[in-house]
């Protein structure tokens, strides 16, 4: 249980809070990208807590994949000049949760099903979600209005679409597999909030494609397969 409890915060609570905050001033096109970082926190918390060690090709990797993030994160990003420095860092944070998530239920939950596990997750965390919901103004300022009602459905849509049912998808995945092949969905994740960002009308600088590549790159380095030796 108290893997349980410590994988639920640092895969769903945790994160649930940070991308929107960051995403008050980070596009989603930014987002996704940075997001590309897991497979990196992975691996370095690997080595940090499990005693897996690298190979030379995938420290380049992960050298390579913090180098693009740098220039995403050096990037201010807003037409008004304000940097966006520090929400950027909040993604990078949240992708490491992430990370040690994966780590966390591949070594220690594995044997629990998906289903049961993600249903775990939301019950053991729904009361202190409620309580920090009680601190905000949500229920003073809630009334009823159409927009109001709009805005609560498209929430409603991304726990269960976004965060419910790609938990279930995701767990079952890391227990089938491992972190580190489980975390190869990042390489569709940049591709996948970009062309979102597009259709909203969000911009793409020159910066940001280069930046995602050399994750991108970090990415490919970090899960090349070892070449087998011949005799």
């Amino acid at each position: 249980m108290p893997w349980v409890v410590i994988g639920g915060a640092m895969g769903n609570f945790i994160p649930m809070f940070l991308f929107p905050i960051a995403q008050e001033h980070v596009s989603s096109a930014m987002a996704g990208i940075l997001d590309s970082l897991v497979p990196m926190f992975v691996l370095l918390f690997s080595f940090l807590f499990f005693g897996i060690k690298s190979r030379p090709v995938q420290i380049i990797g992960a050298l390579v994949g913090f180098g693009g993030a740098m220039l995403l994160m050096g990037d201010n990003g807003n037409a008004d000049g304000s940097s966006t420095l520090f929400h950027s860092a909040l993604i990078v944070l949240a992708t490491a949760f992430y990370a040690l998530n994966g780590l966390i239920i591949s070594n220690y939950l594995s044997g629990i099903p998906s289903f049961k596990l993600s249903s775990v997750v939301f019950t053991i965390w729904l009361g202190p979600a409620l309580i920090i919901l009680g601190f905000t103004d949500f229920f003073q300022t809630f009334q009823g209005t159409p927009e109001q009602w709009q805005g609560l459905g498209y929430v409603t849509i991304l726990g269960f679409v976004g965060t419910a049912l790609a938990m279930i998808l995701f767990y079952r995945l890391l227990q089938l597999t491992s972190a580190i092949f489980a975390s190869m969905v990042t390489y569709l994740m940049p591709l996948v909030a970009v062309i979102w960002g597009l259709l909203d009308g969000e911009k793409l600088a020159g910066i940001h494609v280069i930046g995602g590549l050399l994750i991108l790159l970090g990415v490919f380095l970090i899960q090349k397969p070892e070449r087998s030796q011949t005799s």
